[in-house]
């Protein structure tokens, strides 16, 4: 069933939904029958994939630029959300950056304070902005999914920053899901493991393993995600996928390491 059966098209946000995995997922929800709005830093990048997004689904989507990492600019984000549509059914707690890949001691507060605020705080911005919507809305209530990523269970070496906030960011699921019960928002997260994207190029050429050596690993295509993500946003309130891990069947993540 579409997203727009039955009525008129929820409303979905996606961050850092211009490029790579938060673009698919962006896709798949637009053919899906959502109308989308992406945000991410840059406006250029968010209105390209705006203008190839709505020829290649037929669906209607929107860009907003935001730092999720800055309140003032979160909070402007869904007011012009709210102001547009007068509703949010779905937020994807898409939007982060990598970790320079550098021993923990070399790690710079700058550093870490960007990871921190890219993958944690933004997440958390977004999802306190999205509760007071989803609340005073009607009907009420909608679904929170949160990109987890793998590490969110286990660490690549020299991903301290990285994998501390994956790692908090399941506390936020939980804590969401069971404080938006009352308000009919279901919260899940997805945990992914080597989606192709700018992130995971150097994949092709080798990364390290948790013994220090070097290997290739494999890669799935972001689709798969954007797939998982769709149909963990198309159950009723009444159903909720908690974690889902979707991951290259290869890759060196299940077992000793």
């Amino acid at each position: 069933m579409s997203a727009s059966a039955g009525g008129e098209a929820k409303i979905a946000l996606v961050t850092g939904g211009g490029t790579g995995v938060g673009r698919a997922m962006s896709k798949a929800l637009g053919a899906a029958g959502y109308t989308v709005v992406i945000s991410g830093r840059r406006a250029d990048v968010l209105e390209k994939a705006v203008t190839e997004l709505s020829g290649e689904t037929g669906a209607e989507f929107s860009a907003v630029p935001a730092d999720v990492g800055d309140p003032a600019s979160v909070r402007a984000l869904f007011d012009a959300i709210s102001d547009k549509y007068g509703r949010l059914d779905l937020l994807v707690n898409n939007a982060g950056v990598g970790v320079p890949g550098v021993a923990l001691e070399e790690v710079s507060f700058e550093q870490w304070s960007a990871i921190v605020a890219a993958n944690l705080t933004g997440a958390f911005l977004c999802t306190q902005q999205a509760f007071r919507l989803m609340k005073s809305q009607s009907p009420r209530g909608g679904r929170i999914i949160n990109n987890g990523s793998i590490s969110a269970t286990t660490p690549r070496p020299n991903s301290a920053p990285y994998t501390a906030t994956k790692h908090a960011i399941t506390g936020l699921t939980k804590s969401t899901a069971l404080d938006g019960r009352e308000f009919d928002i279901a919260c899940g997260q997805i945990d992914i493991g080597n989606a192709a994207s700018d992130m995971t190029t150097r994949m092709a050429s080798g990364v390290m393993q948790a013994n220090g050596s070097v290997a290739v690993e494999p890669t799935i295509d972001a689709a798969h995600i954007a797939d998982a993500v769709v149909y963990m946003a198309s159950l009723p309130l009444s159903a909720n996928v908690l974690t889902m891990t979707v991951m290259a069947t290869k890759m060196p993540f299940v077992g000793r390491g």
